[in-house]
């Protein structure tokens, strides 16, 4: 990952996967830096099958492709990383499973198998960083439906995160993001951010994509 500023979610919570292609190639078309494939509550029959089609229009658009969480059908398929939580066990154990893959060796658009972590507090993200991860997720900002039940986090800690974190890994930050509190957080000091639902949820993918690229 060069510079990237703008990490989107496919997530089959809000788009059906007879859509899921359309709408990646929006997210792609309207700026995505990275983009992720989300399927909580899915098989991993089903997750295989839409990675298998979203993989093809990442290369395509030369985005880093990104499965949550699964690092062994991460590494099967060539995808160009894993998002796990702070739940899924430590950077060591999903290497591990990421060993048991077998991954095509020139498919990659990234440099390096990435493995990022969610975090919830400026302690997580200090934790990350320390245990060696390639990037984080800070968050959630503020109450989003994507996370029922996780409390937010506010903006309070974001500069002192983007400073002990963020300077030295990519540090996106998650949670109620859209075009009205993106302001906001960029004046808390955050660089990189996630959008999930604004972007999914907008009448018109591309546009909306285009339109927070451009804030940031």
């Amino acid at each position: 990952m060069s510079d990237p500023l703008l990490y989107c979610i496919l997530d089959l919570g809000y788009t059906p996967e007879e859509r899921s292609e359309s709408v990646t190639t929006s997210l792609l078309a309207g700026g995505a830096d990275i983009l992720q494939l989300r399927a909580k509550n899915h098989g991993l029959a089903t997750i295989r099958r839409v990675a298998e089609k979203l993989l093809p229009l990442c290369r395509a658009a030369g985005v880093p492709f990104i499965l949550n969480d699964h690092p062994t059908l991460a590494a099967e398929i060539g995808a160009d990383g894993v998002h796990i939580g702070q739940d899924d066990g430590s950077l060591a154990e999903a290497k591990l499973l990421l060993d048991r893959g077998i991954r095509p060796p020139s498919s990659s658009v990234s440099p390096k198998f990435l493995i990022g972590r969610s975090t919830h507090s400026l302690a997580q993200a200090r934790a990350a960083l320390a245990e060696g991860f390639d990037y984080i997720g800070f968050g959630p900002l503020f109450p989003t439906p994507t996370k029922a039940g996780r409390p937010a986090i506010g903006l309070g800690e974001i500069a002192i995160m983007e400073n002990e974190v963020g300077s030295k890994i990519p540090a996106f930050c998650i949670g109620g993001i859209t075009p009205a509190t993106l302001p906001q957080i960029l004046s808390a000091g955050a660089r990189r951010i996630v959008v999930v639902s604004a972007l999914l949820q907008a009448p018109d993918v591309e546009s909306a994509t285009r339109e927070i690229k451009a804030a940031l």
